[in-house]
């Protein structure tokens, strides 16, 4: 079909590929350069082990500290089931469905390189399953980030064989019964598959690749949001001057004061005399610190994007050179600096937005108190700073580092791990936790913009208000709040800030 995607390895996977693949949703289907290299891939590992009994890890040996004891020939399919079912033991919450799409994907990408050894069927099932959304259950516990996403990747994988479980339109199923909808076959395992389909990094990953979609739309939520909260603080645009930030020319920070000086071109309350000299760092900074989350965060896109676009099972086969290499591709630890990473960089954006909203909400510059008429009357917008701080103080205990911890594992073998997959379950959480925290300055920023009336901000600005005012109403008495800090985190996830 035309509007097929083909997964092509010498073309690579972008987070701006991978962002309309799975909102556009195209059947996703393998290229004839990556049947060929994978069958080549395969036909070679068969044909090696037919004329040799060399020892090779994980093909015809066990696994982990077990690496030196034998497999024969007739059992060297079996040690790939029995290693699939071993290693599924994943505990904790469910992994979201739109993580195991992106789980499935990732696999499908890195096997189709042509350097596991799998046999084309499987690549095809798991991107069977993708194009069906028959999404297996996994769970979100169980990785140390080092031998690859072992736990997570088996509940993934275990369905290929008719085992476990999957959720299929709305339905939990036994994957035996999911398979049989299609008349799919259970697939029988060969030699190094089970190796090839656990050892990788497609849990963190999908959780990388997912957490810097939603992480790229927090930032330019932020950049309006700031600019919004300082209109109704009456703050100053000097901070933002190009000249300031051309002295100390981060790329983050000179983007992000662009960015304001064009929010904020055409205000009427930029015209109006300024009665403070200077404004607070939570708005004077916001190039300085909304920008070097970017910059963080631009690190961090680039290590997920090579990751995207790499092999990382064990041991790997290079047919051309008749050469297998057991090495360490699977561990985690650059995935697991970027998602410490990113985590930090997100928490720092709320931590700032917790401060606007705290300026805002303090009887300052003409503004009432908590941002109600009658206040005393009336609470307006104390408790919202009062979540917001909480969220805030939440974020810190989540931004401690994972990938400083190590746990050995697998009798000494396995003796240094990454702890990706927690660094990157947090960094989620940290990101639901700031769209929480926008949401909230927004509604705040929102409300405060009201007392400046008759007097207008920037006709960009003002289209943003015009669109949260369709969703959350102005609070001129006390009401029940948290549906609006639900809509207001809801219009930051889902508005087009550019």
């Amino acid at each position: 079909m035309s509007d097929d995607f083909a997964l092509t390895p010498s073309i690579p996977l972008s987070l701006t590929t991978l962002r309309k693949l799975l909102h556009h949703s195209p059947r996703v289907v393998l290229s004839p350069e990556a049947r060929q290299r994978i069958e080549h891939c395969h036909q070679y590992l068969h044909e090696r082990l037919t004329h040799s009994d060399a020892p090779v890890y994980g093909i015809n040996t066990g696994f982990g500290a077990l690496c030196d004891t034998s497999i024969s020939p007739q059992d060297r399919g079996q040690l790939q089931t029995n290693l699939m079912m071993s290693h599924a033991c994943g505990t904790g919450a469910e992994v979201p469905p739109e993580l195991v799409r992106l789980m499935l994907l990732l696999k499908a990408q890195s096997l189709s390189y042509g350097h596991s050894g799998v046999q084309p069927a499987t690549v095809q099932r798991l991107l069977d399953m993708f194009n069906r959304d028959m999404l297996p259950v996994v769970y979100q516990q169980g990785s140390l980030g080092a031998s690859g996403d072992l736990a997570p990747l088996a509940h993934l994988c275990l369905p290929l064989l008719g085992l476990g479980e999957v959720n299929y339109q709305g339905y939990r199923l036994a994957a035996a019964d999911a398979l049989s909808l299609f008349s799919w076959a259970p697939l029988t395992l060969q030699a190094k598959e089970g190796l090839a389909l656990l050892n990788g990094t497609q849990f963190m990953l999908a959780y990388g690749v997912h957490c810097l979609l939603r992480v790229q739309q927090l930032l330019d939520a932020a950049d309006v949001i700031g600019a919004l909260s300082l209109e109704a603080f009456d703050g100053r645009t000097e901070p933002f001057d190009e000249r300031l930030h051309r002295i100390r020319p981060h790329a983050g920070q000179l983007w992000v004061a662009a960015r304001l000086r064009t929010l904020l071109a055409g205000s009427e309350l930029q015209q109006q005399p300024k009665t403070a000299v200077q404004d607070p760092y939570s708005f004077r900074c916001m190039p300085q610190v909304h920008g070097a989350s970017r910059d963080a965060v631009a690190y961090v896109t680039q290590t997920v994007e090579i990751e995207c676009n790499a092999v990382t099972d064990n041991p790997n086969i290079f047919p051309d050179d008749d050469l297998i290499l057991s090495g360490g591709n699977f561990h985690g630890q650059p995935l697991a600096l970027a998602l410490d990473m990113l985590a930090v960089a997100t928490a720092e954006i709320g931590s700032i937005s917790q401060q606007r909203t705290t300026q805002l909400i303090g009887g300052q510059r003409g503004l009432p108190p908590f941002l109600v008429a009658e206040p005393g009357l009336n609470s307006g917008f104390m408790i919202p700073q009062y979540t917001a701080a909480g969220i805030v103080s939440q974020n810190k205990q989540l931004c401690t580092p994972a990938s400083v911890d190590s746990i050995v594992s697998s009798n000494g073998q396995e003796d240094h791990v990454s702890m990706g997959a927690n660094a990157a379950t947090k960094a989620l959480r940290v990101v639901e936790n700031v769209e929480q925290i926008l949401g909230i300055e927004l509604l705040n920023a929102v409300q405060a913009l009201a007392f400046r009336r008759p007097a207008q901000t920037s006709p960009q600005l003002e289209q943003v208000v015009a669109a949260f005012r369709e969703k959350v109403n102005f609070v001129s008495r006390d009401r029940v709040l948290y549906p609006d800090l639900h809509a207001a985190a809801a219009f930051v996830r889902s508005y087009d800030w550019m």
